[in-house]
């Protein structure tokens, strides 16, 4: 599994710090308008980082999850989630007593076997599922005590159920991220302004899409359409991006370049994926789910342990650590 750039991790080998670095909240700004931490390149995250500093750059950030400091002073957290239950209505529990914190700028993957509540988790998180006890905030303010535009406004989801009955193009689509930013008389057109073109334009540009921009979103390939409700989601400029394995439809090569991308949006980043070798060289943390619970979260080299993989996925779990990124092997 190819390793992604220095930057992306946190790492400076001339830093004072010894070679990690915390990444400056008010230095990683939105995809467009504000620069971003990335790579020039969506193959540089081919350069290889030696695992050691990997894994101590990994275990720096994800330590920020628990410290939430900057400059000497608390961050809010981009999300977190208080003793919260969900399940539907009349129905048990399909989520139990969770409860953890995103700083801003985290990349978290949440891994588990079919049925663990990982799609429900994020619903909780996008405002879809409202909590049955607990409470969800993003950025500080409770999600169900906050209008849903002024939500939409923070937090973007690619969803993995993509309709394909819509008579849109692709344009048209990714322009539908930026109705949460228009307000009064214009709330309701569909025309973009001058400033929400070039926001979606750049975004289409960013995802390879500008070739396609015109052709109808039914006529797409899987993978086509997911990078499209990924452009969306990017210009609809949020906060916090939510997404149900984003990899799903994308061959090998589109993986490797969408999950560059999110690590170089600056932005935090919370994504289920069952690729356990993609999550690992991905995400600064990742956190396990067994029948709705949290079976482990922390930085990869941590959370997935073969101990913990046994009983999220119920196999014998085998995990070589002799390449660049772990790999992981599975029997019954």
């Amino acid at each position: 599994m190819p390793d992604f750039c220095e930057s992306d991790l946190g790492f400076d080998p001339k830093g004072e710090d010894g070679g990690i670095r915390a990444l400056d909240a008010h230095q990683t700004g939105h995809f467009a308008g504000r620069p971003a931490v990335s790579c020039p390149d969506p193959c540089q995250f081919l350069r290889r980082m030696p695992r050691s500093r990997r894994s101590s750059a990994r275990r720096h950030r994800a330590a920020l999850a628990v410290q939430a400091l900057h400059g000497g002073v608390r961050m809010i957290p981009a999300v977190e989630l208080r003793d919260v239950s969900w399940g539907p209505p009349k129905g048990q529990d399909i989520l139990s007593d969770l409860g953890f914190a995103v700083p801003q700028g985290q990349i978290m993957a949440i891994c588990g076997a079919n049925g663990a509540g990982k799609s429900s988790l994020l619903r909780l998180i996008y405002r879809h599922h409202a909590p049955r006890s607990g409470v969800v905030r993003v950025l500080g303010q409770d999600l169900w005590q906050s209008r849903a535009t002024a939500v939409a406004r923070n937090v973007a989801a690619v969803l993995q159920e993509q309709p394909t009955d819509f008579a849109l193009t692709a344009r048209q689509i990714v322009a539908l991220g930026r109705l949460p930013h228009r307000r009064g008389w214009r709330a309701g057109l569909s025309l973009a302004d001058d400033a929400d073109a070039g926001i979606v334009g750049a975004a289409m540009e960013r995802m390879h899409l500008t070739a396609m921009a015109d052709r109808s979103f039914a006529t797409l390939s899987g993978g086509e359409r997911q990078r499209v409700m990924v452009a969306r989601a990017l210009a609809q400029e949020p906060q916090v991006i939510v997404l149900d394995e984003p990899t799903n439809h994308l061959d090998i090569r589109h993986q490797l370049e969408l999950l560059a991308l999110l690590r170089g949006l600056g932005l935090t980043v919370i994504a289920t994926l069952h690729d356990l070798t993609l999550a690992a060289g991905f995400a600064d943390r990742i956190l396990v789910l067994a029948v709705g619970r949290i079976l482990a979260d922390g930085p990869p080299d941590q959370a997935l342990t073969e101990a913990t993989l046994a009983r999220a996925f119920h196999v014998k779990a085998r995990i070589d650590h002799s390449g660049h990124a772990p790999r992981f092997a599975f029997h019954l």
